[in-house]
């Protein structure tokens, strides 16, 4: 068994490694992974998270864009880093939606009260992720954002995972804390792996 402490720097150097080319490769095999395998036209609203491209995390853009093109009654939100420094809130995204960056170079949404989401609105999450184990338990940054957002909304609400670095689950992660939300699936550019 891993743990996140030794999973963690691992995958960040396997996804360092790779070229921005194939960043943007894989990261169009998830745009397909997804509506290939997850009824997302049935969807109200989806979460989903902007990219932080320097980390070589998933381009979720050919997503955001595949939906306001096909499929114009899905709603989009995306997080907002709270000043708490641990919490997380949600806020819609359309093509007229202005970003700035955050302190870590993410792009966000203004946090305008009127386009708040709350958790248990959305359908479906798409959350970021360096490593995932058999179980679906996943390894971020190490931060908790998302495992307290996960935590308030629908149960039976589908988390799922995105990778670019197409590799299988880890056997078991040997630190899960109770506070840790499990994945219901993981999208790599190759597939994917429901839990």
């Amino acid at each position: 068994m891993s743990t996140k402490a030794t999973l963690r720097p691992a995958a960040l150097a396997r996804r360092r490694a790779l070229a921005a080319a194939e960043v943007a490769q894989r990261s169009q095999q998830l745009c397909e992974q997804l509506f290939r395998h997850f009824p997302v036209g049935e969807w109200r609203w989806l979460h989903l998270f902007l990219p932080l491209a320097r980390r070589n995390e998933p381009d979720t853009w050919p997503i955001i864009r595949r939906i306001w093109t096909d499929f114009p009654a899905v709603q989009l939100a995306v997080p907002v880093v709270q000043a708490d420094g641990i919490s997380l809130r949600n806020f819609a995204l359309s093509p007229a939606t202005q970003l700035f960056e955050n302190r870590w170079g993410i792009p966000e949404p203004a946090a305008d009260p009127a386009t708040e989401v709350l958790p248990m609105a959305f359908d479906a999450v798409l959350v970021p992720l360096l490593a995932v184990d058999e179980t679906g338990q996943r390894v971020g940054y190490g931060g908790g954002y998302y495992d307290r957002f996960l935590a308030q909304c629908r149960p039976g609400t589908p988390f799922i995972g995105l990778n670019v670095l197409d590799e299988a689950p880890h056997g078991r992660i040997a630190d899960v804390l109770p506070t840790d939300v499990p994945l219901t699936a993981c999208l790599t550019p190759g597939g994917v792996r429901r839990f």
